[in-house]
């Protein structure tokens, strides 16, 4: 229900003192106060350390801290002006103060969670449009005829009344609550990689515990907000329970498999696997699910679930070094030393090859064609791959071998015809 109590206009208050010098007094401490906010913000800035400035956007703080400092300057000093003279510009100038606060640190949050685009840019004009219309209504006097005009719009559930009013001031609690958990827990991820006395995926699993612990905190805090109890959340958990006990139960456990894969530290970012024949590097391990990047540049996304469950092969875990064998054949009258000591010549020459543990050549075994050896050898760098070292180091033993006069056999047969006498009569 609408009611008649009277409201103040800003606008017409203010317009009562054009004429009077009073205005000019108002105006030297709202300049004032932009001037010491200003001030204020700068030093914090300039006391920040690199290191800071690029964790913790400290570049950006200028944009809410100078309205911050500049309304609690204005709200100290109005009341003890009010003694003397009217306030009514530092009246005017105080919600447009907090208007402009509360957006631009809206947007920084903001700009932590989401990337720069046009869906960013369309975002800020909305909220800003939004924020601005509000001020205008509140600085005119109508916004309390507003706020009970949309509250008379709506229904009762019990002890519980639900209007538009309701529904609108929920939407914009949670909104506002759920940025700032998700962009507080983006800067402390962000800062716990950059501390480097953790493993990285202990800082990864910090990382989406902090992040889920303050959207929970953020959730709690904005249900009060809208009038909501939150004894309903007994209520709601029972119904989660429920449903992953009937069809949540994979999202449920690849979101577990996650948290175990990166307490456990078996799979880290950076390491080369092979899951289900897929070889690649782990670029990501997300909540749900981990990104593999195979070596032609195609990304995979596998439930987490599947590392558990399936068998992972893991080519960095304890040593980044791998080892690889490739298998070649000589020909029986070849000289097996100088055979070894080109094989060991054209791996030493490779700037991938290890020296430590260093390459050496085996004879495998006694073939029907030849002596088939093999060169083992250690190499770095696994996420350039095996095929890509395999293939250089078979042209450059083609190339040795050739000019070393070194024979690679052709398959050879050897066919004996037995002839019949009884069969051969004339």
């Amino acid at each position: 229900m609408i009611t008649d109590t009277p409201t103040q206009n800003l606008v017409e208050a203010l317009l009562t003192d054009l004429s009077n010098s009073v205005l000019l007094s108002q105006s030297a401490i709202l300049l004032a106060s932009l001037g010491l906010g200003w001030l204020a913000a700068h030093k914090i800035e300039i006391n920040q350390s690199d290191k800071t400035r690029d964790i913790w956007h400290a570049l950006e703080w200028k944009r809410f801290l100078i309205p911050l400092f500049s309304l609690i300057l204005i709200l100290i000093a109005r009341p003890f002006m009010a003694h003397w003279e009217s306030t009514h510009l530092l009246n005017l100038a105080a919600p447009l103060l907090l208007s402009m606060f509360v957006i631009q640190l809206f947007f920084f949050f903001l700009r932590s969670v989401l990337n720069h685009g046009a869906v960013l840019r369309g975002i800020e004009r909305t909220v800003s449009w939004l924020v601005w219309g509000i001020v205008a209504i509140h600085i005119t006097g109508y916004l309390n005829a507003l706020i009970d005009a949309l509250d008379s719009i709506g229904f009762n559930v019990g002890k519980q009344h639900i209007s538009l009013y309701t529904a609108l001031l929920g939407i914009f609690s949670v909104t506002i609550t759920l940025v700032a958990a998700l962009s507080l827990g983006r800067l402390v991820e962000s800062r716990l990689i950059a501390a480097s006395n953790l493993d990285g995926n202990l800082k990864a699993a910090l990382g989406k515990i902090v992040r889920s612990l303050l959207v929970l905190v953020a959730i709690l805090i904005a249900l009060p907000l809208v009038g909501i109890d939150i004894t309903v959340l007994s209520v709601f958990s029972g119904a989660l329970g429920v449903g992953l006990g009937l069809g949540l139960q994979k999202i449920a456990s690849n979101y577990v498999s996650g948290f175990t894969i990166l307490l456990e530290n078996s799979i880290r970012i950076g390491d080369m696997v092979t899951i289900n024949d897929r070889y690649g590097e782990v670029r990501k391990i997300a909540t749900r699910y981990t990104i593999i990047r195979s070596l032609d540049g195609s990304e995979t996304v596998l439930p987490n679930e599947t590392l558990i469950t399936s068998a992972v092969t893991n080519h960095s875990l304890s040593n980044p070094d791998n080892m690889v064998s490739i298998p070649i054949q000589v020909a029986y009258d070849a000289d097996l030393r100088k055979v070894e000591a080109t094989m060991l010549e054209i791996a030493r020459q490779h700037p991938d090859v290890l020296t430590e543990p260093p390459p050496v050549v085996r004879l495998a075994d006694f073939g029907d064609n030849g002596i088939n050896l093999k060169l083992v050898v250690w190499f770095k760098h696994p996420e350039h791959g095996q095929q890509s070292l395999i293939s250089d180091l078979n042209w450059s033993l083609w190339e040795g071998f050739k000019q070393g006069g070194i024979e690679i056999p052709y398959p050879q047969r050897v066919v004996r015809i037995v002839g019949d006498s009884d069969g051969l009569q004339g």
